[in-house]
C-alpha cells in the first residue's frame, strides 16, 4: 500500500518516508555498483553512487532550511539526482555491467521514490 506524504510537519529529515526510501535506494546502488568491473570504479560507478547520494542529501538539506520554497527545490534537485540514477542504470546495462534481473528491483525503488517527491512536492504551500 503506498503512503502518503506526512500531513504533520516532519521536526527532521530523518522522519520523512522520501528519505528513508532515500537512503535505502542508495544502499541498493553502492550493492549493484559492487558488481562492475574495476575499470569502472572511478567512471560510472563512481558518477551513480554520487548522483544516489545527492538524492537523500538534497532532501535533507532542504527540509533543514525550515522555508516551503527552499524545501520544493531542494525536492527537484532530488528528482533530478534521481532521474541521474535513472539514466545511469540504462548505462550499466547497455555497457552489461548489469543485468535486467540486476535492476528490476531498483527501477521499482526508484518509481517508487519518484512518486513519493511529486506527492510531497505537491503537498507543500506554495510560499
Amino acid at each position: 500500500m503506498e503512503q502518503i506524504p506526512e500531513k504533520i510537519p516532519a521536526r527532521n529529515y530523518r522522519d520523512l518516508i522520501v528519505w528513508q526510501n532515500a537512503i535505502k535506494l542508495a544502499k541498493t546502488i553502492y550493492q549493484l555498483t559492487g558488481k562492475f568491473p574495476k575499470q569502472e570504479t572511478y567512471a560510472l560507478a563512481d558518477q551513480i553512487r554520487r548522483a544516489v547520494v545527492s538524492v537523500p542529501s538534497n532532501i535533507a538539506e532542504g527540509q533543514a532550511r525550515k522555508s516551503p520554497g527552499d524545501f520544493r527545490r531542494f525536492l527537484h534537485i532530488a528528482l533530478g539526482s534521481l532521474a541521474e540514477v535513472d539514466t545511469q542504470l540504462v548505462l550499466a546495462q547497455e555497457f552489461e555491467y548489469l543485468n535486467k534481473q540486476d535492476t528490476e528491483s531498483v527501477e521499482e525503488q526508484i518509481q517508487d521514490l519518484r512518486k513519493k517527491l511529486y506527492a510531497l512536492i505537491n503537498s507543500l504551500p506554495e510560499r
